[in-house]
Order: structure tokens, then sequence, then C-alpha cells
């Protein structure tokens, strides 16, 4: 803090010869007044004078008093010129058109090259919705957890899957947020759609290395998924019909550019199918999901502006006699005001649950297992620009965990007995503060530190276990009490040198710690996977992460972009299961946890093509992932179950004419590490398997192939309906991917085992109807 301190102290002692003035505002649509997040502005008389708008269109310039000019651009929009008498700070609204000329020929793009060539920080990617508009994918419905996985460093659960693990980290070591409230489950239909309705989504930002200091709770990754505002002119709706799922959404003006609102909905109708299933069984299955994203704003005062968004999302599925049902719910209550030209708060209070429950009823059980995670979060950003090329950010927030891992709920006669209540509650304190600096015109450094802890609170009873599982003493604690703290330092640095106006290289470090913990027995995450908080036995995860990276701009027009990157992470506290563990969905299973390290390194290389007809990029990620465990193989090391050497992902869309364009993605990838029995044995009567060292063996190779093409009907001047189909067939190759295999005992001859492979999907075509108007 104190370096931080000397260089804002040494950056201020010049401006003190000379009047300075303070130029802020946002940057909007002009049709629909949506926020601009990452324009670029730039004071055309001062050269090297400029910034980029934050996450919520905001920017700050501190130039000597005169008469400028502001220029404002963003990608897909024309650029504005604006003369500004800069005798006195002010506040601008500034507004850009959309350059529909641009928007049909540039369909696959980030933000601009620019900003990614200079920012300090590295592993960061953004991704807008007219990014994945045409990305063909499963169902044909527009994902952006899935789009994701099609970037170097970022791999899926398995196949269908929501779930993704970044730069070799476990699944849950990745903190998704929807308008900052925390998504537990990111996942409809057991990973087969995303929990984000697209339509809704004005823009998603991935940092894979180090996280600003803002961000904590998680090792791997940070997702940050910002809502759309909703269109503060007129009123516009938007929507499409599926195969298997429709969606609606509603924008429109609450007062004209005072505030605007945003609704949408997405249900499918898978089960309508089973209807007609030729097994009785399956007639009366339920299988659907549906899901409520809103988001209102209003303007309280021409510094000020109150926001609310809300999530609300339920899966069913089941036939007769069990049921298993999950959701997530969300809700954030933001106040944002500019408190001078310098200085901005950002204040939120923040909801977010995610409960799943299974019900079995029988002749003999009839019994229900639920889960559940609640947290309620206040938090407090400021943000202070106190000289020209420097921004610090600081803030505290504090968060109150609510935790059910697993509890039986049975009736008097049931079969079953109810469980104990084992909730958990903690408290998650943090304050954070980083400092961004043009130290000079090709050096940017921003460093950064977050002091976070985590309380353990009563009533509950927790056990001590020696080096067996077994425990050695139980100890209740009443409510409120502290049953133990944890307090950690997180530093962050990142810096970038930027050796010609298309280059530059950057390094970075960062500290992160992690104290919720995700219980699963899978590769691919679950919705039954259970939530365990850090206590006496179980300690906080910590990675330490370096990286380093090239960035290039190629071409005359700089249509191409490359990335390489490379980085090391080192893992503490890594938790698993014993061998042998018994997997109690409701016990208490930290006797059977074990604590280890692990380690990831890789090269992650990027090749992007961002305008012209064609437009797309290639990854290709070069990994190692490994853990570690006294108790675990002997002590050596494996390989972690996202373990996949080499992954690649190739993406192209090409503009055929104005009305049709196709699309198409390949994935291929390293099979993932699985334990294979080598042998088995007879004990009591009973034929046992002998499994090999933990993960030392690989399913098959994984690869895809998707297609897609849409047709955009041409919208007549003055009409406001707009059309379009997008057609796809995902695993065009037909190629039979294996999901899992298991083995067993052949049935006319016990003494030999048999190999049996599942695979989800063959070819799955889809077609999709969207309209706005």
């Amino acid at each position: 803090m104190s370096t931080l301190s000397l260089l804002t102290a040494l950056s201020l002692t010049p401006a003190r010869a000379q009047t300075r003035v303070t130029l802020s505002g946002t940057v909007r649509d002009t049709k629909t007044a949506e926020i601009l997040s990452g324009a670029t502005l730039r004071v055309v008389e001062l050269p090297g004078v400029g910034t980029s708008a934050d996450a919520q269109g905001h920017f700050t310039l501190t130039v000597p008093a005169g008469q400028y000019t502001l220029e404002a651009s963003f990608l897909g929009y024309q650029t504005s010129r604006r003369p500004v008498p800069a005798t006195s700070s002010q506040l601008l609204d500034l507004r850009l058109a959309a350059d529909g000329q641009q928007l049909r020929e540039v369909v696959v793009t980030a933000r601009r090259q620019e900003a990614t060539i200079s920012r300090a920080q590295a592993g960061v990617e953004t991704l807008d919705t007219r990014q994945i508009a045409k990305v063909p994918v499963l169902f044909g419905e527009k994902d952006v957890i899935k789009t994701l996985t099609l970037l170097p460093g970022v791999k899926p659960a398995g196949e269908g899957s929501s779930g993704f693990s970044v730069r070799g980290g476990n699944v849950d070591q990745n903190l998704v947020l929807l308008d900052e409230a925390p998504i537990y489950n990111a996942s409809h239909l057991l990973g087969f759609f995303s929990t984000f309705n697209s339509d809704a989504v004005r823009d998603l930002t991935i940092y894979k290395g180090g996280m600003p200091a803002q961000y904590g709770g998680r090792l791997s990754s940070v997702v940050d998924v910002q809502l759309k505002d909703g269109n503060a002119q007129q009123l516009h709706g938007s929507g499409g019909i599926g195969l298997i799922a429709s969606r609606l959404a509603l924008e429109g003006p609450l007062v004209r550019d005072q505030g605007s609102f945003i609704v949408t909905g997405r249900r499918t109708y898978a089960d309508v199918f089973l209807k007609a299933s030729p097994n009785e069984d399956l007639r009366d299955a339920r299988l659907n999901f549906y899901d409520f994203t809103a988001k209102a704003n209003y303007r309280l005062g021409e510094r000020t502006r109150l926001y609310f968004s809300g999530y609300l999302g339920h899966d069913v599925m089941g036939t007769s006699g069990f049921g298993f049902s999950y959701g997530n719910t969300t809700g954030t209550l933001r106040l944002q005001h500019q408190l001078s030209g310098k200085l901005a708060s950002n204040t939120a209070l923040i909801y977010s649950k995610y409960n799943y429950q299974i019900e079995l009823n029988s002749e003999t059980v009839a019994f229900a297992i639920a889960s559940r995670i609640q947290d309620w979060n206040l938090k407090q950003d400021f943000e202070w620009d106190p000289a020209a090329g420097q921004k610090l950010r600081f803030g505290a927030n504090l968060i109150y965990h609510t935790i059910t891992p697993g509890r039986v709920e049975a009736d008097a006669d049931a079969a079953i007995n109810a469980t104990a209540d084992k909730t958990s509650y903690a408290l998650e304190p943090a304050v954070y503060a980083s400092h961004e600096w043009a130290a000079t015109p090709r050096l940017d450094l921003t460093t950064g530190l977050r002091f976070s802890g985590f309380s353990l609170l009563g009533p509950g009873q927790y056990a001590r276990f020696d080096a067996a599982g077994r425990p050695l003493t139980t100890r209740n604690y009443g409510a409120g009490e502290v049953v133990r703290t944890y307090l950690n330092l997180e530093p962050r640095l990142a810096a970038s040198y930027q050796l010609t106006p298309s280059s530059t290289v950057k390094a970075g470090y960062a500290r992160n710690v992690q104290n919720l913990h995700l219980l699963s027995n899978s590769l691919a995450s679950s919705p039954t996977d259970r939530y365990i908080p850090t206590s006496p036995t179980v300690k906080p995860e910590l990675a330490d992460q370096v990286s380093a990276g090239y960035f290039r701009s190629l071409g005359s027009s700089r249509a191409y972009t490359l990335s390489a990157e490379v980085y090391y992470k080192s893992l503490r506290h890594q938790i698993d299961y014993r061998d042998g563990a018994a997997l109690n969905p409701t016990g208490d299973v930290e006797g059977d946890l074990l604590s280890g390290r692990g380690r990831t390194y890789g090269l992650e290389l990027l090749v992007r093509k961002e305008t012209g007809r064609l437009t797309g990029w290639v990854a290709y990620t070069l990994s190692k992932s490994e853990r570690q465990f006294a108790q675990i193989n002997r002590g050596a090391w494996f390989n972690a179950r996202q373990d996949r050497p080499h992954d690649v992902s190739v993406v192209g869309v090409y503009q055929l004419t104005p009305q049709w364009s196709i699309s198409g993605t390949f994935v291929t990838s390293s099979g993932s590490p699985v334990t294979y029995p080598v042998g088995k044995y007879e004990t009591m009567g009973q034929v046992v398997s002998l499994y090999g060292p933990r993960n030392a063996e690989r399913l098959p190779v994984y690869r895809r192939l998707d297609l897609g093409a849409t047709f955009e009907k041409q919208r007549p001047p003055g009409q406001r309906f707009h059309s379009s189909w997008n057609f796809s067939l995902y695993n065009a190759l037909g190629r039979e991917n294996p999901y899992s295999i298991n083995f067993q005992t052949v049935e006319d001859d016990p003494t030999r085992t048999e190999a049996v492979q599942t695979a989800l999907f063959r070819w799955i075509p889809s077609a999709t109807y969207n309209f706005n108007f």
C-alpha cells in the first residue's frame, strides 16, 4: 500500500504547475442508450492521451485546460468527434451510432485490438453476443459458456457439460458472476444448456491469469457476465423458437432517457417429445427447465443511477417414483454515484442461492435429499483517477455464507431415518486496493493487494481426524461462536511493455485463495456435487500463478492478432477423496478427504481474424495438470481429472451473401484421464476389481465437427420486424466420442471382464427461428 501511495504522490507533483481539468462521463449507443463498455477515447490534440470506458461505460481523462476535440470509437460503431472547451471539469454524455455496414461485415470480434495490445493484464478475453450468434452449438442454442470453451486454456468438463476447467484448475475454481452475483452451477439439463440466456447478456470477460484485486474467492479464473441495461428509447423485443427450447426478451424505457428495463424468459419442452416415446416409462417423465432474467435502471440525478438485476432458473427431471430438481436464484441492487469528476462509488447488495433436491418414493422407501448454498454480500467499491495515466481502485466486501452440504428429509413412517442438520455458517470479509499506472508511453503497470479472511461460525459440531480419517475429538459450538478463522494476503502484479505500435510483451503474478470447495467423484460437474466450507480440517486452497505472453497485430490493416502465453501455477491444500471412500451424500465427509498439492503449466496460442468476410480463430493449448497426495498413488504425482495435454479449437464464419453466412467449429483434444481395473479377486463370495494407479490411463481422443448456416431476411427501410433462421449440425462426423467407459463381468464367464463405452451423441440437427422487433 505504501508503494501505491508513493506513486500517486509522485504523479501529482508536476500537475501543480498548471491548471488541469477532468473530463468524465459515459459512452452509450445513440439508438438504445445501452452502455458501450470498452469504448476507446482519445484527445486529438494530445497524442498519447486517451483511455477506455470501463464495464459500466464510464471514462475519466485529466488534461491541461484548453480547447480540445474528444474522439470516441467502438468496434461496429461510427467514430464520433466532439469539440470540448476544457476550461473546467465537466461530465459528458457521449453517444455513438451503429455502423450498419461494419456490423454486416464483422461477425466474430473481440474488444479493439489496441486494448488487447496495450492493457497490462494478460490472460484476458472479452466476448459479446455478436461473437456467438453464428457459432454452431448443441441444439442450436446460443451459448456464451460453450463459446468460451473454444478459447485457449479453457476446456469443457465433458460432452454436453457447461462445467469447464481453466489452466488445469478444478471446475469449482472458476468464479462465475452474473451482474456481480455468483452462479454456483452454470448449467441447465445436466449441462446441455448454460444458465445464461444470450438475449440478456451484453458481454462476458474471462480472466485466466492474474485476476484484478477486486476479484477473489477462486483459484483459476473469473468469468464476469454483464447483463444488458435495456433500450432507453423505445420498446424492443426479440426471441427464438427452437426444436426443444424457446425464448423471448422485451426491453424498453421506464422513462425515456431516464431509465430502462429488460426481461427475458426461456423454457424447454423436451418432455413433450418423451410423451411420444414407445417406452411407457418415459411417457410420464419430466425433463424441462425455465429461467427468467430481469434488469432495470433509473437515473436518480445527473451523477447517480440505481440498478436492479435478478435471475431465477429451475430444472426438473424425473420419472414416476423418482424426481430431481435444482436451480439458481440471484439478485443485485446497486447504486452507482459519481462523487466527483475523478472519484466514482459503486455500492451493491447481492444475494445468491443454489439448491437441489432428490426425491425417491416407492412402496418401501420415501425420502428426499436436499442441499443448498446461500450468500448475502455487501460490497463497496471506489474508483479514483488521481492524475493522467493513473487509476486507483479500492474497496471492501463482506459475504455471509449458509451452506447445507446434504440433508435427508423423511416422514416418520418412512423406511429411512432423517439426518441431522449439518448446515454451516461463515463470514468472508475482504479489502483490496489496486493501482494502474502508465509509467512511460510504453510501460504499463498494475499492482494490487487483497486481504481476505474466512471465519467458520456456529452452531454446529466439528471433529478433528487422525491420518486414517478416524475422528479424534468432537466439539459443539454455539450460535455465532467462531470455530476457526483464516487470514490471507493476496498480492497481484501485472506489467506490459509495448515493443512497437503493434506488439507487446506482458508478465504477471497473482496469489489467490479459495474457501468454498466442491466435492465430486466424476470428471464432469454434476448438479448433485456439493460444497463444503473451509473448516478446522479442510484448509483454504492457495494458488500462486506466474505468466508471460507476447501479443501482436498482423497485416497492414491489422486484421489478424496473435497471442502466445505461458504460465505456471502452484496449488496447495487441494482436496480429494481417499481411495475406497464411501461417498455418503449426507454424512460428515471430512474424514474421507485428503489434502495435497498440485501444479499446472502450459502454452496457449491464439490466432484471430477479426475483419472481412471470413472471420474466426485458431486456438491451441499444450498443458499439464497434476496432483500429489501422500496417501494416493504411493505419494507419486498423478494426472488431474481435467488433464488433457493437447487441445485444438478452430472457429470460422464466412459471409456468403448479405443474407447467408456459414460457420463451423472443429475441436480435438487428448482423452480425459481415467483409472482402469488391472485385475480381480474373490473375497467372501464376491468378485472385486483391483484398480491400477490413479488416472494412469486415458479415454480415446475426443474429436468433433459442428456446422451451421444462418439466413437473415433483409429488413425493408422503416420496418422494425426482422427475422432469421439458424441451422446447425452438431457432431457432423457422427463420431461416437466416449462419455465414459465402464467395466463389467461377462455374464456367462465371471473370470472375464469387458469394457463398455457410453457415447451421448452422434448427429444432432437443429433449426431455430429468431426474430426481433
